[in-house]
């Protein structure tokens, strides 16, 4: 069952700006890493949040965790994003939880590493599902609570990955690419509207996927510093991106003034990508 939490800022607070105060956001993979941060970024800017994910222990500590943070309501939803039934009630739950739905956020992604030869069918259809499937099924579910309000943002987190192409995760590349073509696509269908669709595309971030890859790079003999040196050496910047500065970006997509930027892949990844 979903939960929710409330906190009061203190009086001696000055109140910062909250340009989405009464927001409702949906935040798939909202537990860690990037999903966190932007979960943070927005309940700084005044949205109540509801962090979907599969691991109720880890969403209720990111739960309480954002609930300190000020004057929002914070919810927690149990959602397995490879079954679509799962989708459909979770979004209905967090709708009847905290009200309409104006933000969606879909961040929740998975990136198997193999090589084509080794790359299994069942893999490949479920990065897929958990990749692109959903977020054009929670879009589905919502869009028309955001006509309702004349408000809507949808935010796809995809990744340099969907600009461009990696070795060895090819499931992942394919599926970033189908999720930026569903963002364009979804954002000329509703461009006459209120809701915006746009993509944000980190480069290798500092979170438990970037540190997976590094393991992986260290089992071949590498020591983590030289693992960390090949993740980064596409970067100019020559280093991780960090969670927060994808999070920047998302807000922003998110703020009223953004009304008129849609159908964009805008890439937070140290010039990797131009």
């Amino acid at each position: 069952m979903p939960t929710v939490t409330a906190t009061q800022a203190t009086d001696d607070e000055t109140p910062a700006p909250r340009p989405l105060a009464g927001r409702h956001a949906l935040i798939t993979g909202g537990n860690r890493g990037i999903g966190a941060a932007i979960a943070t970024a927005l309940a700084d800017l005044g949205a109540n949040i509801t962090l979907a994910a599969r691991n109720e222990g880890a969403l209720r500590t990111q739960q309480d965790i954002l609930s300190r943070r000020g004057d929002i309501a914070v919810a927690s939803q149990r959602m397995d994003l490879r079954d679509p039934d799962s989708i459909s009630q979770g979004a209905a739950a967090a709708r009847e939880n905290l009200g309409p739905i104006a933000i969606l956020i879909n961040n929740a992604g998975v990136a198997p590493a193999a090589p084509l030869a080794k790359l299994e069918l069942n893999s490949w259809r479920e990065t897929f599902d958990i990749n692109v499937q959903a977020a054009f099924l929670l879009s589905q579910a919502l869009v028309d609570d955001m006509q309702e309000q004349g408000f809507g943002r949808i935010v796809n987190i995809a990744s340099t990955a969907g600009l461009r192409g990696y070795p060895f995760v090819a499931a992942y590349v394919a599926s970033k690419h189908a999720l930026i073509g569903l963002t364009r696509a979804l954002a000329l269908e509703l461009a006459k509207g209120p809701i915006t669709v746009n993509a944000v595309c980190p480069g290798y971030t500092e979170t438990e996927m970037a540190h997976n890859a590094i393991t992986n790079i260290q089992q071949s003999g590498k020591s983590e510093a030289e693992a960390r040196a090949i993740l980064t050496r596409s970067n100019p910047q020559g280093r991780l991106i960090q969670p927060d500065q994808v999070a920047a970006a998302a807000g922003w997509l998110c703020l009223p003034s953004s009304a008129a930027i849609t159908g964009q892949a805008i890439a937070v990844a140290g010039g990797e990508v131009m």
